[in-house]
């Protein structure tokens, strides 16, 4: 995304470009089996999980390298984090200065080791447990970052039709916001959509044609991934940057 060309349309190709990175996210962390010590094992004088102790350190290095100060980039554990290091750059001011206190991943966090991961790993342990916390967080990242593309989405809506969510945005009326941006169509084509590309990425290939046979992941959980948790957080986050809008 080129900062300060946000579009409506710009904003929906960047959202079929993160559907590639989210499959291939999948496809790299189900190599893996679920190795339960990745979450469970405590680092000494941490008090920490294996995976939590990489995802706080390396958000703490990406931080004193500047990632955060992008306002495409949303971290996990954002208390404490240390302050960049790195010159700062003039970022686009497309967002509100509200979208800042919008982050959710506290929940996207639950739901990734609650409800996703056990649908789409084996279970077992193969003992390589920093490999699958590496893979474990690229797929969060690439995940949160697609959800909270939903702040951008809402403010270029909103740029395209004020009339149209100003005053249920003064009413503060969430159902009616939600009911407005929802276009039952288009989520299904991005359903679809998910589901074929998983189809194919999850193949293997050769130079002659594609190998038919097991999918290296479950298409269908693909496409139950977007309808049940990516799209309706999205659109929370939406509805959320909507409410904050006319601070």
């Amino acid at each position: 995304m080129v900062k300060g060309e946000y579009t409506l349309d710009s904003l929906r190709s960047s959202l079929v470009r993160q559907e590639d990175t989210i499959i291939f996210g999948l496809i790299d962390r189900a190599k893996f089996p679920f190795n339960s010590p990745t979450y469970t094992t405590l680092i000494p004088h941490f008090s920490l999980s294996l995976l939590q102790f990489l995802v706080h350190n390396i958000e703490a290095i990406h931080a004193q390298a500047g990632r955060y100060n992008s306002p495409e980039e949303t971290p996990f554990f954002p208390e404490n984090l240390p302050p960049s290091i790195v010159p700062n750059h003039t970022f686009s001011q497309f967002l509100r200065p509200a979208a800042a206190s919008i982050n959710i991943n506290k929940f996207i966090w639950k739901m990734y080791f609650h409800e996703l991961l056990p649908i789409f790993v084996a279970s077992g342990d193969d003992g390589n447990y920093a490999q699958t916390a590496a893979s474990d967080l690229s797929l969060l990242q690439a995940i949160s970052r697609r959800i909270h593309y939903g702040k951008f989405v809402a403010e270029a809506k909103f740029r395209e039709s004020p009339k149209d969510y100003e005053p249920l945005i003064r009413a503060k009326d969430r159902e009616a916001l939600m009911k407005l941006l929802t276009s039952k169509s288009v989520e299904e084509m991005v359903i679809k959509r998910v589901e074929k590309k998983a189809m194919v990425f999850g193949q293997e290939v050769s130079v002659d044609n594609v190998v038919k046979g097991k999918y290296k992941v479950d298409p269908l959980m693909v496409s139950h991934l977007y309808k049940k948790w990516l799209i309706p957080l999205t659109k929370i986050v939406e509805v959320e940057y909507f409410l904050h809008l006319l601070d």
